[in-house]
């Protein structure tokens, strides 16, 4: 597959829509649905949310289903988790990522342990929507990549969408997961660019990684905002004669890395982009994970590209604080150099 993510099987007439449409349309499916399913979070109702996700959805489902919360991340997700308890799908949203660490103890000690803790007993079908990364112009607090805390424990999933099709598939494949899951959204793609969505395609399983660009050179993994940088650095380095095979890893925990180890095995080069930092990111665990599966096959060590080890910056310098085209391209000419 050369384009933008797409579901397999297209029947219907479809339509054009942002991510930000995609997942309000999603939303409302589930809702639709299964009654069970409820919206909790800071400015969800009236408001719509500050990037508009849920706009619409309490005038036409009622107060009692999209709930306008206090401002405590921490009160949220434990309501959350006594309704998911009692039989709820509840849709929690944290305003911005660097607000969830005021909720990190509930979803670490409570969330994430209590099927485990009640021997299956219990289930816990929660959904935590995160607006995560940067590239908006906000400062700290509102522009975190905060993915490998939640991937690095257990009882958690954790899925990051990339576009508008994806997004409207995936966050109603997570409502209905029995699992928690921690449903990541890039915002600066909210409202960037428009895909056409069929309503009654047939879309990709939620845990599974994805060819988004074949090519023959080099593998380039990606996920969430970098998937679009990766896209266009492919595309730069075909006007060099060079061949980047992209994938959109869309799950981080669990990883689906069949898909990665078939492309790294044809093309012996491999280089992760994210926008969380470099040091014990996501990055470090699928280059171990490669170069342990992958390691007869490999001309070169694998890269990784990702923010610089600094808190995030002020929003004037943030262009040179994200990896972007250049820098994606920059690795894989050093991949390519080897």
């Amino acid at each position: 597959m050369t384009g933008g993510a797409q579901p397999k099987v297209s029947t219907g007439s479809t339509q054009r829509v942002t991510l930000a449409k995609g997942l309000n349309m999603g939303l409302r499916r589930a809702m639709e649905d299964d009654p069970k399913v409820l919206l909790m979070g800071e400015d969800v109702g009236k408001l719509g949310g500050v990037f508009r996700i849920t706009d619409g959805l309490q005038k036409d489902f009622g107060e009692d289903r999209v709930i306008d919360s206090p401002l405590a991340e921490s009160g949220i997700v434990g309501t959350a988790v006594g309704l998911a308890l009692r039989g709820y799908r509840p849709v929690v949203e944290i305003q911005f990522d660097g607000f969830v660490y005021p909720a990190y103890d509930q979803i670490v000690c409570q969330v994430a342990k209590m099927q485990f803790r009640s021997q299956g007993k219990l289930k816990m079908p929660m959904v935590i929507r995160i607006p995560f990364g940067g590239g908006i112009g906000a400062v700290e607090h509102h522009s975190e990549s905060p993915e490998a805390q939640f991937a690095h424990t257990p009882g958690l999933k954790v899925v990051a969408c990339s576009n508008p099709v994806d997004g409207y598939w995936m966050i109603q494949q997570a409502i209905a997961c029995d699992d928690p899951v921690i449903f990541l959204e890039p915002k600066r793609q909210y409202h960037a660019d428009k895909a056409d969505l069929d309503e009654s395609a047939t879309p990709e399983p939620l845990f599974s990684s994805r060819v988004v660009r074949a090519g023959t050179d080099a593998t380039v993994l990606a996920y969430g905002p970098t998937v679009k940088s990766a896209m266009a650095a492919a595309e730069a380095a075909a006007t060099e004669g060079k061949s980047l095979e992209v994938i959109d890893l869309r799950t981080l925990s669990p990883l689906d890395m069949a898909p990665v180890y078939e492309s790294v095995r044809r093309t012996g080069r491999a280089v992760v982009a994210h926008e969380a930092h470099v040091n014990l990111g996501m990055g470090a665990e699928i280059a171990s994970r490669i170069t342990e599966e992958c390691f007869y096959s490999l001309e070169a060590p694998v890269l990784r590209v990702g923010a610089f080890d600094t808190p995030y910056p002020p929003s004037r310098i943030e262009e040179d604080y994200l990896p972007d085209l250049d820098r994606i391209l920059d690795a894989a000419d050093r991949s390519l150099e080897f």
